[in-house]
């Protein structure tokens, strides 16, 4: 984080202090900012947060051991050995010093603060440009999908005085939320990737569903740039409601710019920055792309498993392109990606020939349809080789819930997959889908859970074949993923924690 002092703390926080000393206040906050006390750090501040499970007042102790130097609590606690900003609510609180990183930030370094939301494809997005952008200029973004009320300042608080560019993966469960998070970030740049169906339980409808996801448009300036996917109608109508790009300013805080609106995705006079010449590499899974944007076009040789990740490069494109970069330097910068956050479309190759891609960290009708796709045109390693896909329930998806979970079973039957597995009684929908749409009987499966899945298919696996694991995180099925592909020891993943 920028270094700031205790005693400024105190002023942007309006916290009591314990104890108020001359010599307290001038300690330097200089390490990470965590919310969970086993990634504390010399220098760093804990934020006591109180969760569902867990009351983070009860970790201060092994924090101050660690070597945090203050918290952030709602209460005193008995650790005399780290300085204590008691304040009335800890995320309020939080979210004021998140403010004030990005003040300092933009004051140091003309930071430029861009989020991402959507329906699906924000983590693997959000990882994309920050590795384009890093290229060009110091960058920070979420770590995996830390991308809540919490996650949001966790990331802000990781800038340092020399981050050109913070880029915020921005997730909702309701109304309100995306605003919430901008009204903390105040971003420069907003890119919305599509209006689908994760959540739609909790939402109510699609309709809904759009509303939140253009708070991030509606939050820009007017010399702003939202880059809106032109191929979702719902979200290509946000044009309309951001006033981004309606006048040229000049702000005393930056250069004068013009503000934008870019359409990506479709073919042009609909879009700005689009794509043509699409492949597949069945051996690898792996999409090329000839990328167009005004000015020029460049080929791209993407490292990401998917043909939907070409609409997300395209994104990525359009935000470089705005920032500076040129379109070859972007290009280039795009054929280095590498998957960086853990089970989204991971392929892993055992020992033993089989291939494995467990992409099943979320799930919804729309990611899952387009794993599905991923999986119809790959070539399975080995000869004889079949394609299986183990599926678990799909979260939140409200009273047509069954109805969507059968459409993915049509699906694999349509797209030619072998064999289906569905693991858990909410997947059973999916097994039934498939034999209506004309599956054989022995080529598909209903298992209780993720046990009976890794015994069903250790027994039934070749070498030869390739298995797709896709579920809602909350299915478990990540972990039938690293079992297949490495074993039962799994390691504790990244951002799970206390609260």
């Amino acid at each position: 984080m920028i270094p700031i002092s205790i005693g400024d703390l105190v002023e942007v926080t309006g916290a009591r202090l314990v104890p108020d000393t001359s010599q307290t206040r001038s300690l330097i906050v200089e390490g990470p900012v965590v919310t969970d006390s086993r990634e504390a750090a010399p220098g760093s501040l804990y934020v006591a947060r109180i969760g569902e499970r867990l009351d983070g007042h009860d970790f201060v102790r092994p924090a101050a051991a660690a070597g945090a130097v203050a918290a952030l609590t709602s209460r005193e606690v008995d650790v005399p050995a780290i300085a204590q900003l008691i304040v009335d609510d800890v995320q309020e609180a939080f979210v004021a010093l998140a403010r004030e990183v990005l003040r300092r930030a933009r004051a140091a370094a003309g930071l430029t603060v861009i989020g991402i939301t959507g329906s699906s494809g924000k983590t693997s997005t959000k990882d994309l440009l920050a590795h384009v952008l890093a290229t060009h200029a110091p960058t920070v973004a979420n770590v995996g999908s830390l991308n809540s009320e919490v996650g949001v300042p966790l990331t802000v608080c990781r800038t340092m005085p020399d981050t050109a560019f913070l880029i915020l993966e921005m997730g909702a469960r309701g109304p309100g939320h995306i605003r919430y998070l901008t009204n903390m970030t105040d971003p420069e740049v907003g890119v919305v990737l599509n209006v689908g169906s994760a959540h739609l339980g909790v939402f109510g409808s699609q309709r809904t569903i759009a509303d939140a996801k253009a708070e991030l448009v509606q939050a820009l300036e007017e010399d702003g740039l939202a880059v809106l996917n032109e191929d979702d109608p719902q979200v290509a109508a946000m044009a309309g409601r951001t006033r981004a790009g309606v006048i040229r300013v000049a702000r005393a805080d930056r250069a004068e710019r013009a503000g934008r609106v870019v359409a990506v995705g479709a073919a042009p006079p609909r879009a700005q920055v689009w794509a043509d010449e699409v492949r597949l590499d069945p051996a690898r899974g792996t999409p090329s792309f000839t990328l167009h944007a005004v000015g020029g076009s460049a080929r791209v040789e993407l490292g990401l498993l998917g043909e939907h990740h070409v609409d997300n490069a395209l994104a990525v494109a359009a935000v470089a392109l705005y920032l500076g970069m040129g379109l070859t330097e972007v290009a280039a910068a795009l054929g280095t990606a590498t998957p960086a956050s853990r089970w989204r479309m991971e392929c892993h190759d055992r020992p033993d020939g089989l291939r494995v891609i467990n992409d099943a960290y979320n799930a919804n009708p729309e990611s899952m349809a387009a794993a599905l796709r991923t999986l119809a045109v790959m070539t399975p390693p080995g000869p004889g080789g079949r394609r299986w896909v183990a599926v678990g329930e799909m979260l939140e998806l409200g009273e047509d819930s069954a109805q969507r979970h059968a459409a993915i079973g049509e699906l694999a039957a349509r797209l030619g997959i072998d064999k289906v597995l569905a693991v858990g009684p909410g997947a059973a929908a999916v097994a039934e889908g498939a034999l209506a749409a004309g599956m054989p009987p022995d080529q598909v499966e209903c298992v209780a859970d993720v046990d009976a899945a890794y015994a069903a298919l250790g027994a039934q696996l070749s070498p030869a074949d390739l298995v797709l694991v896709k579920s809602s995180r909350d299915s478990g099925l990540r972990i039938l993923g690293e079992r297949l592909s490495v074993g039962d020891q799994v390691e504790r993943e990244s951002g799970e924690g206390r609260e």
